[in-house]
């Protein structure tokens, strides 16, 4: 046991993103929870790579009349690799030059930081603005240049290209594989079984990759379940990052504003806004969490079972819950006596026995009167 030292004690929060975690990671710590890192994907740089010099050899001796810059990262990456390669000044001063484009704040940010100005920045941090504004502007004969944002994105060129544009992608880094597959699996089998409390991701890519991760491991239908019914909290940092999601009916979290303190601030507002999962009892509050409960300030570390047969319990709201009805819950029991064996391991993990209150003949509640009431 131990005493509650912020409003996430007790829970559990996956993480799926690669670049930016440790400020993910170390926000949700700070509030109390405890955090599963398992990124899906992984950012590979090509900085070393001779396809890129040669590709900004190409764009110094073709100037374009157009950059479009989709992330500080990549555009970063970009000056850095033309740096280390001697090219820098050239470049900085070929983009001077042209018509810049941002894909949003963070890109913007980086063109400043490089002695550069945009000229025009997507407010919706979307690239599909950014196309709208450029169809608008007419773009026919226009050599364009787009950094890409990890994928290449076919979709982005020939809308362009369609309308008359010349288009060339400039690759800064990649995604490749997760760095842990296994890693992924067990995060993937937790969300599927209710022990997180939320899931939390940062890339369209990362999170279409967690997807795809439950399906090679025949978990889908059941990661798909736990996400859509909010068992599990499945929060995104904007509308794109959510897209997979939405694509399949869901309706992710996503903060009103797309920066990664306004998601911190959204997944612990609704974690410890969820009535559905606390109860006021004659011993204090009572919560439950994805791999724990906490009573009172004290977080109470739980098994799957006893923690599902105190879910039941909660949920009930202090009525009475029948043998039959815990044991549906029980992962895995098959007779009623596991009810009873999970019972007894439950008022031993909580240190409070007279919580969980028989029942004669009808089943178990929870002690919600006044201490000192007799039931």
């Amino acid at each position: 046991m131990t005493t509650r030292t912020g409003p996430l004690s007790g829970c559990t929060i996956a993480i799926t993103a690669h670049r930016r975690a440790e400020d993910l990671i170390a926000s949700f710590e700070r509030r109390g929870a405890k955090v599963l890192h398992a990124p899906t994907l992984q950012i590979v740089p090509v900085a070393d790579d001779h396809a890129l010099i040669e590709a900004t050899r190409r764009v110094i001796a073709n100037p374009p009349d157009d950059v479009v810059v989709t992330t500080a990262v990549g555009f970063r990456g970009w000056i850095e690799a033309a740096d280390t390669a001697g090219l820098a000044a050239e470049l900085l001063g070929t983009l001077e030059q042209s018509r810049i484009l941002a894909r949003g704040p963070k890109a913007r940010g980086a063109i400043r930081a490089a002695g550069l100005v945009e000229h025009w920045s997507a407010r919706s941090e979307t690239t599909a603005e950014v196309v709208d504004w450029l169809r608008a502007q007419g773009v026919s004969g226009r050599k364009i240049v787009v950094q890409l944002h990890g994928l290449s994105d076919p979709a982005l060129q020939d809308a362009l290209r369609s309308v008359g544009a010349s288009v060339r992608g400039l690759e800064v880094y990649r995604w490749g594989p997760a760095p842990d597959p296994a890693l992924v699996e067990r995060m993937v089998s937790q969300v599927c079984a209710g022990t997180v409390d939320a899931v939390v991701h940062t890339s369209a890519p990362g999170a279409q990759a967690m997807l795809d991760a439950a399906a090679l491991t025949g978990q889908y239908d059941e990661l798909v379940s736990s996400l859509r019914t909010g068992r599990v909290l499945n929060a995104c940092v904007g509308p794109v990052t959510a897209g997979p999601f939405v694509t399949l009916g869901m309706e992710p979290l996503v903060p009103d504003r797309y920066r990664l303190g306004a998601l911190i601030r959204s997944v612990t507002d609704r974690l410890t806004d969820d009535n559905a999962r606390s109860i006021e009892t004659s011993y204090g509050q009572l919560v439950i969490r994805g791999g724990a409960a906490v009573l009172d300030g004290v977080v109470l570390p739980l098994g799957p079972g006893p923690r599902a047969v105190l879910a039941a319990l909660v949920a009930a709201g202090g009525d009475v819950v029948s043998r039959p009805e815990l044991l549906a819950v029980l992962p895995g029991a098959e007779d009623v006596h596991a009810v009873e064996v999970t019972v007894n391991r439950l008022r031993t993990a909580v240190g409070r026995p007279e919580l969980v209150r028989t029942v004669v003949r009808r089943g178990y509640r929870l002690a919600v009167e006044p201490a000192g009431v007799a039931s």
